[in-house]
């Protein structure tokens, strides 16, 4: 991946709630649709592939196996069918491409906070109160149903904690086959939400043999600069940036999403920035959907941008 620009796809979530899903409150997000209607999934990944998208992301960063037991009444093996069940889909959506390009499909696996549904993965408190091994172990079962289904690379995804950070690196290392991404979740232009320094979690990072890019998402547009550059002597020349921050945006918990028109222009005059700086994967999270992400494409790639000819990332 480190040698070619990459765009990722946008919000999923955003995209199904513009078909008309509700999800807002919902413990599961997205990952309901798993259970009960994986089409609306299917049809999503295949706008952001239409859009131009290299990299799509599964529908799995709010499932976990407790979770679905939890809130599906299934059994531990169904569970497991339906995380295992996010990368298929992903993967229907590409051959429907029918060779035109070939797309990578990213394991979503979001924090131990997501789960929790409590809004502690914007902080990640919760692991003040649990150690590594205990992190590795939630963890462990959704990274076991990615890895078997054969995701082509896994997704750590906006984690707030250098610790749960260090839980995931280190359960990697029992998936040996596996490729993964480590994007945290920053409250400023120097620190994880949980107050640790961006530095640090990508110093971790670099024990790492097969994280192939750290970085950040979810984080307003604003803040990817000047948090790469913290970091920018550190980084190993075998891992590269991942960026995919939100529109900029603010969220309101009773009015929802603060629409700014300066959001996406925002996004794209950066990114150009976030190539210099040696970004290899760029997409957008919350608020960035499929009309977006063919905008980012245009802008990254030129004339390179026609979604037909694009080669497999490396």
């Amino acid at each position: 991946m480190a040698e070619t620009n990459n765009v990722k796809d946008g919000g999923l979530a955003t995209d199904l709630e513009a078909q008309g899903v509700h999800l807002q409150g919902d413990p599961l997000w997205s990952a309901r649709l798993l259970y009960t209607n994986p089409q609306a999934i299917r049809d999503a990944h295949c706008r952001f592939l239409l859009s131009g998208a290299d990299v799509i992301s599964t529908a799995t960063y709010q499932a976990s196996v407790e979770g679905f037991m939890d809130h599906l009444n299934v059994s531990s093996e169904g569970a497991k069918e339906l995380i295992m069940s996010g990368v298929q889909l992903a993967k229907e959506a590409v051959e429907r491409l029918k060779g035109r390009r070939c797309p990578l499909v990213a394991g979503s696996l979001g924090p131990y906070g997501a789960f929790l549904h409590n809004g502690s993965e914007y902080t990640g408190d919760y692991a003040e109160k649990m150690s590594v091994q205990e992190l590795k172990a939630w963890h462990r079962p959704q990274v076991e149903c990615l890895a078997a289904a054969e995701a082509d690379v896994l997704a750590f995804e906006t984690i707030p904690s250098i610790k749960e950070a260090e839980a995931l690196v280190e359960l990697l290392k029992e998936f040996p086959n596996t490729k993964a991404w480590l994007s945290l979740s920053c409250k400023d232009v120097k620190r994880l939400s949980d107050g640790s320094l961006f530095r640090d979690a990508v110093q971790i990072a670099n024990r790492s043999e097969q994280l192939i890019a750290v970085g950040v998402n979810c984080c307003p547009p604003e803040l990817v600069e000047p948090l790469l550059d913290s970091a920018r002597t550190l980084l190993s020349p075998e891992i590269s940036w991942v960026v995919y921050p939100n529109s900029g945006e603010s969220w309101d918990p009773e009015q929802g999403w603060c629409t700014s028109e300066a959001a996406l222009p925002a996004l794209l005059e950066m990114s150009g920035t976030w190539v210099k700086q040696g970004a290899a994967l760029i997409g957008g999270c919350c608020r960035i959907s499929p009309a977006h992400v063919a905008k980012l494409r245009r802008h990254l790639k030129g004339s390179r941008g026609s979604p037909t000819s694009e080669p497999r990332p490396k």
